[in-house]
């Protein structure tokens, strides 16, 4: 008959095993929503005036180049 033996771990290594198996897969996961969020909020003015239009190689896409006297309000 087979014994089971019981070795306490300690909770510092715990923590590193926890940390070490899903911080891949949640940085995975925060890229992804935060390209997500980036993707659907980007018909937002604000979010094109404030954030996209000062990214270096793709500002210039983003940038409103509607004159004045064609903008509704």
């Amino acid at each position: 008959m087979s014994r089971v033996a019981y070795h306490s771990v300690p909770p510092q290594q715990v923590a590193q095993r926890f940390f070490r198996a899903w911080t891949p897969s949640m940085a995975l996961w925060g890229a992804g929503t935060g390209v997500a969020a980036l993707y659907l909020l980007s018909v937002t003015p604000l979010v094109k005036r404030e954030l996209l239009s000062k990214v270096p190689v793709v500002g210039g896409y983003f940038q409103d180049k509607t004159p004045a006297s064609d903008k509704p309000f």
